[in-house]
């Protein structure tokens, strides 16, 4: 038996970000982007726990990103929908990055990444605000 992955966030992204974006699609220009919100909406997953960050998407929820802790260089957080939740980047070793969009508790998910990244890779800088 492996050792058990204690999970601190699992959910899809802010409810907040798909009422915005419908607001927005009553305007022709904004449709890309409530459709966006509702793939979203529909099929982003993520699994935030103390072993790693999980990210499920894509067409019907078929694409996983794990990420370890260790891998993790960078961790840039943005506040959307009037600080309610977030964006977040995390730059991992080789350069790639993962993006979380429309993050809710995006400030203490943002925290509790950290902590762990301080605590697993020793060379991580950080850009704490």
């Amino acid at each position: 038996m492996g050792i058990r992955e204690e999970v601190y966030f699992e959910g899809g992204p802010h409810i907040g970000d798909l009422i915005t974006n419908i607001l927005i699609g009553l305007t022709v220009v904004g449709l890309p982007l409530t459709v966006g919100a509702i793939v979203r909406a529909l099929w982003l997953r993520y699994r935030i726990s103390d072993r790693r960050v999980s990210v499920t998407g894509g067409w019907r929820g078929r694409d996983r990103t794990d990420v370890i802790y260790s891998e993790v260089v960078k961790i840039v957080k943005v506040p959307r929908g009037i600080g309610a939740w977030g964006d977040m980047v995390i730059t991992l070793r080789d350069g790639s990055r993962l993006e979380l969009r429309a993050v809710p508790k995006f400030r203490e998910i943002y925290d509790y990444i950290e902590e762990r990244v301080i605590a697993k890779n020793p060379s991580y800088v950080g850009a704490k605000k």
